[in-house]
């Protein structure tokens, strides 16, 4: 069940900031609001530059996790007190600490999540709004239309003044997690950072699914 819900989490935080929103022309001027500041966080985190953030993970109480993700467009590497994982947009290694054990995958194969499919998320299937609390920042919140399954509704929290993503409360089915984020830095990635260094673990095994 743990590893159900360490999947789960490691979705919410890839998928919740889609690519390419575009406000229409339909939606009210609070919706496009929403939406125009959705696309801005989305290019803080996965933009050319990359990001780095600091993530702990309350699942209806059931499950607490925390960790560290860095993100460059599609590339991505995160670490947690369990796993640590490197994705450079061409092969994607996952080490499992305690069994010493490295599997990987091609870095487009869904065989590496396989609990990723279950949580597809289009931002066409949601409507969106934005709130100003004047004392924690702005809520943007995203609720799912008739018929849609995965991901029921977000609410996302921005910073007032740099808004950077600090808060996602997330529904799936009858989950609800909470994920709290600090530490947020854009920009100065380097693309070493989503290498694998193979040198520093030559004593594990090594399970190749590509």
């Amino acid at each position: 069940m743990k590893t159900i819900f360490r999947f789960y989490i490691l979705t919410i935080l890839c998928l919740l900031l889609p690519c390419g929103l575009q406000a229409q022309e339909s939606e009210t001027p609070n919706a496009q609001q929403a939406r125009r500041m959705f696309d801005q966080a989305y290019q803080m985190v996965f933009g050319p530059e990359g990001s780095q953030l600091h993530y702990s993970v309350n699942l209806i109480g059931l499950y607490r996790t925390e960790g560290t993700i860095w993100y460059k467009g599609k590339k991505s590497k995160f670490i947690d007190e369990k796993y640590i994982a490197w994705n450079d947009d061409v092969t994607y290694y996952r080490l499992e600490r305690k069994k010493k054990a490295i599997t990987v995958y091609d870095a487009h194969s869904e065989e590496r999540d396989k609990y990723a499919s279950k949580f597809k998320f289009d931002p066409e299937n949601y409507t969106y709004s934005i709130k100003n609390d004047p004392e924690k920042g702005y809520y943007i919140t995203l609720k799912a239309k008739k018929g849609v399954k995965g991901v029921k509704e977000a609410r996302v929290l921005l910073d007032h003044h740099t808004h950077h993503p600090i808060n996602v409360r997330v529904k799936v089915g009858i989950f609800h997690a909470t994920i709290k984020i600090s530490h947020f830095k854009t920009g100065g990635i380097s693309d070493r950072t989503f290498e694998f260094p193979e040198s520093q673990y030559k004593d594990y095994k090594f399970i190749d699914k590509r």
